[in-house]
């Protein structure tokens, strides 16, 4: 609510009518990967199959960064597929980090608007018609997919992970009072312009980086908007998440904790 309230007093809410899809509104879809060459097809096709059917302009890029598994490989396959206006393929030679790789990708984005979600297919595209037109009916600056509101849920995880994440987001809720209900999820929309003055203020790596975006956006009076959506665990792969990343979440919420 509190960011539905302030997107009626933001200039930025004078930007363009609410409601309205312009025919010059272009979707650039980030999708860093590192060994997802089991799940990138099938994440690409549901793309594709999403926006051909929604009618918006889009392109895919692909961040790979460095990936034994061949990923690049699936990566070029697919961009001889589906046309090189649709998929762009832009790797790096290794794993540099998330936030640098959407900094990679924007450099090759074309479009006005950048959604970012995982590659392994957690994040179903059958959303992002969802999240486009919730930004336009509110023209939030930010439309972030949240598992912890409304019909949104979490499908495949143990009981200790769904645990862990709850208590997690919880903590954050009560620390950092963000006005979104889930910081460290990491299926969104933004405005260009704004993705790229977030990620410029953010210093955080790793996981905490989705919530320190949600945290900033908030300093900086950006508008939110929330999607429910429903996160499903990985098929193909091993999950990314370990102890030293839950370490990491903790000291990253502390500093995040005194510094905002």
């Amino acid at each position: 609510m509190a960011a539905e309230e302030a997107s009626r007093s933001s200039p930025r809410s004078r930007r363009e009518p609410k409601g309205r899809v312009s025919r010059q509104d272009k979707y650039s879809v980030l999708l860093p990967t590192y060994n997802e060459r089991e799940n990138l097809p099938f994440i690409v096709w549901l793309l594709v199959k999403s926006f051909s059917e929604s009618g918006f302009n889009y392109e895919i890029i692909i961040i790979d960064d460095g990936s034994p598994d061949g990923t690049r490989d699936i990566a070029e396959q697919l961009e001889k597929i589906y046309g090189s206006d649709r998929i762009l393929l832009r790797p790096r030679e290794k794993k540099l980090g998330l936030g640098t790789a959407y900094i990679h990708g924007m450099k090759h984005a074309t479009g006005n608007y950048i959604i970012i979600m995982d590659a392994d297919l957690s994040h179903h595209p059958k959303f992002i018609p969802e999240f486009i037109r919730k930004q336009k009916e509110g023209n939030f600056d930010i439309v972030s997919g949240t598992r912890y509101k409304g019909n949104g849920g979490v499908y495949g995880w143990d009981l200790k992970r769904k645990i862990i994440s709850r208590v997690a987001n919880f903590i954050t809720q009560i620390l950092l009072r963000p006005g979104a209900s889930d910081l460290t999820g990491s299926f969104r929309l933004y405005r260009k312009e704004v993705l790229q003055k977030l990620i410029g203020k953010c210093i955080s790596k790793g996981y905490v980086f989705q919530m320190e975006m949600i945290v900033r956006a908030r300093q900086l009076n950006y508008t939110i908007g929330e999607v429910p959506i429903s996160f499903v665990d990985r098929v193909y792969g091993e999950s990314k998440l370990g102890g030293n990343e839950i370490v990491s979440f903790l000291k990253g919420l502390l500093t995040l904790f005194a510094t905002t």
